[in-house]
């Protein structure tokens, strides 16, 4: 095994304009998808990429970040430093300066993301195998190691963590069959918030050619009667056995939630997502009560694992859509996975990597936590720009068997 000394850090800000209409929902309207990247380089001329996606020009703020936070790795060997990641990524996380912006959300958690799923893409890469393979070829206490369980401890202890890993060991075989017949995606790419209606129904039209039975829509325009129509279009194209979801992204206080989304559950939708303020645990605990046995999805904009811990006791959500590029990456993903898994809650994430980490992800979900099969998201408006782009066929993805957590960008090894 190389040594893998991690020589020089350095961030790359990627961004990638999108074609008219892409990426728009009710409270976003850029239609430009950014990376801020952490690159760290070894002797041996391995490189870690990893990445978080912003919008535009926070990309700015998210790279400098990532140079103040990840200078301790400089001169550490990538073992070293995840035998023991989860002490190691508390410490920076609770940088004495920056620690007073968050703590552990916005701009510094997004930097620690990026900075963790680099350390993990070099560790996968340095064993020559792909991330989901990695993580389910560590031993449980070498697993338990990656995590920072800090402020979850009444739950959650590294002793139940263990506990968990070990009782799914004698099962796991049967769960395997999920590597050759591949993890089923859902479409969120037909249903933009800014397409019209005939654009609508050509994207839809050619995902169900492709294999997909499950959609989303954006919801939450200015005109109520504009979503309960298109959700009724989009209802009609995709027949009555596939799966629909709505998104609002926070748009609506609770009072027009109550109202928007009892008119939405007519179209019989799998989920309701994020449909007020992320940080209102309450207005979730009511719209959940409230709409039931309609569900509630939340956890793009849910930052860190206490809160999801809250989130979660609170029975606050159905769907729990933690994403590895908005927590602290993916050690702090698998976290929330463990405590989902005991609140036997299903992970189907929100893909700020386009899926590109995730699919390794909720293969380990599955296969190393015993965590139900649900589906992955799948936008593909920057897969060309990958190395290894996600490969998604018959609307399924299909196991990566590349080195490493799928996050190269052409760009960088083009320079």
């Amino acid at each position: 095994m190389p040594d893998c000394t991690i020589q020089s850090i350095s961030t790359y800000d990627a961004r990638f304009a999108l074609p008219p209409g892409a990426g728009t929902d009710s409270i976003h309207a850029t239609s430009e998808y950014c990376l801020a990247m952490t690159l760290l380089s070894t002797q041996d001329r391995q490189r870690g990429s990893g990445f978080v996606l912003t919008l535009g020009d926070g990309n700015t703020l998210v790279c400098k970040a990532i140079e103040m936070l990840a200078k301790p790795l400089e001169g550490m060997c990538i073992e070293a430093v995840m035998a023991d990641f989860g002490n190691i990524s508390r410490k920076i996380a609770d940088h004495a300066a920056l620690r007073w912006l968050g703590p552990h959300k916005g701009v510094v958690q997004l930097a620690l993301a990026s900075i963790t799923n680099a350390c993990f893409d070099l560790w996968a890469k340095s064993r020559g195998v792909p991330l989901w393979k990695l993580l389910l070829n560590l031993a449980p206490e070498e697993l338990v190691r990656v995590l920072d369980l800090s402020y979850l401890e009444e739950i959650l202890s590294k002793e139940k963590a263990l506990s968990m890993l070990n009782e799914q060991l004698p099962s796991r075989a049967q769960r395997e069959a999920i590597l050759k017949g591949g993890y089923p995606g859902y479409d969120t790419s037909v249903g933009w918030m800014d397409y019209d209606d005939e654009k609508v129904t050509e994207l839809t039209k050619k995902a169900l050619s492709q294999g997909f039975s499950a959609f989303k829509l954006k919801v939450g325009s200015r005109e109520e009667s504009r979503d309960l129509r298109r959700a009724a279009m989009l209802r009609s194209l995709v027949g009555e056995e596939s799966t629909l979801m709505f998104d609002a992204n926070q748009h609506w206080h609770l009072p027009d939630a109550l109202r928007i989304c009892s008119e939405l559950a007519k179209f019989r939708p799998h989920w309701i997502e994020e449909p007020t303020h992320p940080d209102d645990i309450q207005a979730h605990v009511e719209l959940s009560r409230a709409l039931s046995p309609i569900k509630i999805a939340a956890g793009e904009h849910i930052a860190n694992r206490v809160l999801f811990k809250n989130f979660m006791r609170a029975e606050a959500l159905s769907f729990v859509q933690v994403d590895c590029t908005r927590v602290g990456g993916v050690s702090e993903f698998l976290t929330i996975s463990f405590l989902a898994k005991l609140f036997d809650l299903p992970v189907v994430p929100h893909v700020g990597d386009m899926g590109q980490l995730h699919q390794h992800l909720v293969l380990f979900n599955h296969i190393g936590l015993g965590l139900k099969v649900e589906f992955l998201e799948h936008i593909p408006h920057l897969r060309s720009h990958f190395i290894h782009p996600a490969q998604v066929k018959d609307g399924v993805y299909h196991t990566p068997q590349e080195p490493g957590a799928s996050a190269d960008l052409k760009v960088l090894c083009e320079s």
